[in-house]
């Protein structure tokens, strides 16, 4: 037995002895003994395994922030775990080595040495009892994509939301509309990335497809998710303000206006390592684009910013301060699970419950 072996949800079998996966956007069409496209799912005897069920390559505590969530649970603690594997191949990718790792780690999922080198084998309870231990409030699948590690993403957050945790995706958005239905109920921060507004770039840097992405976003939105949404902005791929402009009247229309969106800097990584830094200049440049589309918070990230920080989009007052990721409120004024600006009272959408104090 393969200790990561699981077998998979969401598929089908057809007459041919090949299974089609319904977890990933991808929908593979698996041959048997034969890999899925994100080489963690196997057809062995005309059954999708997960190959990676379990294994953890990293793990860490984490300001929230850091996801970035902005908006959801501000100051606290979340315990991060990611596996191998990814349903794309970004040429950017900052943790290609777990999520397109080596050939010996594919090698060890798909025979019967196991993972144990590599990484650490935990159960989902495992992972709920570390995250109580260690006093976090949430729990995040991060680091790869967790689409492809779905089983287990799915059977931990059942368990942490039995436990009273909370439970945070940090997604390329490419999860299928009904293993988004699936997991929902067990899901409370849909943090995921909108890589460019052009289909190009998603074919040509990623290996996939824009409308997925999109309809994963809405679907998240529809299903009672808080949704964050971030974009690495890449000089000379996707930092057009053309560009800029459809991507923010597409999200002010179909997500709202009060959307947290994340400009972040893109610094030389992996296949892309000849293309430079973002400047600053382009990202506040960006942000005046968003926020002339209506979009009333839109951050900067991976850089040095003011606008780390949250302003009140009425009267611009100083709300929360950001310093080394953490949250902490200026001019912010709590009733109950309700936030509002403390100087003109405008009504601030933070997720953060009574009992989490902020």
């Amino acid at each position: 037995m393969i200790s990561g072996l699981k077998e998979a949800m969401l598929y089908e079998t057809l007459l041919s002895g090949a299974v089609c996966c319904h977890v990933c956007s991808r929908r593979c069409t698996i041959a048997p003994d034969r890999l899925g496209f994100c080489r963690v799912r196997k057809n062995i005897d005309g059954k999708l395994y997960a190959l990676n069920y379990g294994y953890v390559s990293s793990e860490a505590i984490d300001p929230v922030e850091k996801k970035p969530l902005y908006h959801f649970l501000p100051g606290t603690t979340t315990y991060s775990l990611g596996t191998f594997g990814c349903n794309f191949s970004c040429l950017h990718c900052q943790n290609h080595k777990i999520s397109m790792p080596e050939e010996s780690v594919y090698l060890a999922m798909s025979g019967d040495i196991g993972l144990s080198r590599f990484g650490e084998i935990i159960t989902p309870e495992e992972v709920v009892q570390r995250a109580l231990l260690l006093d976090t409030k949430s729990v995040s699948f991060t680091y790869n994509e967790p689409t492809v590690w779905y089983e287990f993403v799915y059977d931990t957050a059942v368990t942490a939301k039995a436990n009273g945790l909370y439970v945070i995706l940090v997604t390329n958005g490419y999860m299928t509309p009904e293993a988004l239905e699936t997991i929902a109920p067990y899901i409370d921060a849909y943090r995921v990335d909108l890589k460019s507004f052009s289909d190009l770039f998603y074919s040509e840097i990623c290996a996939a497809h824009l409308n997925p992405v999109l309809e994963s976003i809405q679907k998240a939105k529809e299903l009672g998710l808080h949704v964050e949404i971030v974009t690495l902005i890449i000089p000379g791929q996707n930092d057009g303000i053309e560009e800029a402009k459809a991507a923010a009247a597409w999200i002010f229309e179909n997500v709202g206006p009060e959307t947290p969106v994340h400009l972040n800097a893109f610094h030389p990584n992996y296949k892309m390592e000849d293309v430079a830094a973002t400047p600053g200049s382009t990202l506040d440049l960006l942000r005046n684009v968003y926020v002339d589309a209506g979009m009333d918070y839109v951050y900067i990230g991976n850089m040095i910013s003011e606008y780390q920080n949250t302003f009140c989009p009425k009267c611009q007052s100083f709300l929360i301060s950001r310093v080394y990721s953490f949250g902490e409120s200026v001019e912010l004024e709590r009733n109950g699970d309700d936030f509002v600006c403390a100087c003109c009272g405008n009504m601030i959408p933070i997720v953060c419950p009574e009992d989490i104090e902020f």
